[in-house]
């Protein structure tokens, strides 16, 4: 629909102005006449898109929108349509905007890619090019219904690898704001006490002190070389260079990096399989699939891989001259290429590679919260120690 300026004067011969959605101008003035109004003027009124243009939609606003639109097209509805239902449909007031300006352009005569490639905060590359295949080869609603399950599981996961590391960033905070309060406040206060009896004080209770003391002259400091070091992370992050030195330290971390690898991969095999299977070109696929592959080290492999394809090596060959990619997805593959269900084999790889990262970032979670608990309690117990130790000494004093 677009948004028409209108002008009409009602029964008691008043004159009214406002805005309405219409699909053109003479649906805005029936519309009009419907309401006992007689319009006077209507014109088109000026573009909404560009403000659209920068909504961004949340991940599972974008799914249950994907979800939705293709049960109405499986269905057999029209496309225009369908679009409308799911407005109406939305809760969300941005939904239904966005997908009614996304009607406009496809009433206007533009393909549904090129419509969604006018919004690309929400629409990324990938999703509009599954949309092109499934244009191209006649069966957009199962690429729909494809592509709302692939957006279900990245959600899915990303929800399991939240609530895993939820618990333990808690306890972190919690852990080291108590510490800091104990150290720079609570700590000083209570040896005090101690240093006016002028009793020579346990080096674990002068060490205390000192530290606390170093901390309340250089805490601000601290503060600031923190606030620094998150900035420099932050633009270091945007420079691909830089970018791929800390994804290359990362990978090499022991758990994390193989937990890491295994959520790229799944990604990339998932993505994979979604464009094998909705009948797009297997060179324009992996080029498609190696732009949603966040750590550059394993992106700059799956292009390389993508070149050697181009030159006719088969694909679990090139893939296995990277060596960035896990034996499963290798094998999984070769499979397919020899059977000719390469699309399955790679749906399964995905499974496969995902299962194995929750299993694996279930026993990262698993083995951090008890290293968390037995580190800030040996803290603590330091911490007790020191306060305790000139009692105990001033005790046998009085003995």
């Amino acid at each position: 629909m677009s948004a028409f300026r209108f002008e009409a004067v009602d029964a008691q011969g008043r004159l009214q102005h406002g805005l309405l959605d219409a699909d053109n101008a003479r649906a805005a003035r029936d519309r009009l006449r419907a309401d006992g109004l007689t319009p006077t003027a209507i014109d088109a009124a000026p573009a909404r898109a560009p403000a659209l243009q920068r909504t961004r939609l949340a991940s599972a606003s974008l799914a249950l929108l994907t979800r939705q639109l293709a049960t109405l097209v499986q269905s057999g509805m029209p496309l225009e349509h369908a679009l409308v239902a799911v407005s109406e449909q939305s809760d969300d007031e941005a939904v239904a905007k966005l997908v009614l300006a996304v009607r406009t352009h496809v009433l206007a005569g533009e393909s549904l890619q090129a419509a969604l490639s006018r919004f690309p905060r929400t629409f990324t590359p990938l999703y509009r090019g599954l949309i092109a295949a499934g244009t191209e080869t006649g069966r957009l609603s199962e690429v729909l219904a494809r592509l709302a399950d692939y957006l279900d599981a990245r959600l899915a996961l990303r929800q399991k690898f939240v609530v895993a590391l939820i618990y333990p960033a808690l306890v972190t905070v919690i852990a080291v704001g108590v510490i800091a309060i104990l150290v720079a406040y609570v700590v000083p206060q209570v040896v005090s006490v101690y240093q006016q009896s002028r009793q020579t004080l346990p080096l674990l209770t002068q060490a205390l002190i000192a530290t606390s003391a170093f901390f309340q002259a250089t805490g601000w400091l601290w503060l600031a070389v923190l606030a620094g070091a998150v900035a420099v992370f932050g633009v270091a992050r945007r420079r691909e260079r830089a970018r791929a030195k800390i994804d290359a330290m990362l990978l090499r971390i022991p758990g994390v990096g193989r937990l890491a690898a295994g959520l790229d991969t799944a990604r990339y095999a998932s993505t994979l399989a979604i464009l094998v299977g909705s009948g797009a070109p297997l060179l324009r696929s992996l080029d498609a699939a190696a732009d949603v592959v966040r750590m550059i080290p394993l992106a700059v492999a799956a292009r390389k891989a993508a070149g050697l394809v181009r030159e006719g090596v088969s694909l679990s060959r090139a893939l296995k001259e990277q060596k960035a990619f896990p034996p499963v997805l290798i094998h999984l593959i070769a499979n397919g290429e020899q059977s000719g269900a390469l699309a399955p084999m790679l749906v399964r790889a995905a499974g496969e590679l995902e299962r194995e990262a929750e299993r694996r970032l279930t026993w990262l979670a698993a083995l951090i919260q008890p290293t968390l608990i037995v580190v800030m309690g040996g803290i603590v117990l330091v911490l007790v120690l020191a306060v305790m130790l000139p009692i105990v000494t001033m005790n046998q004093l009085v003995r």
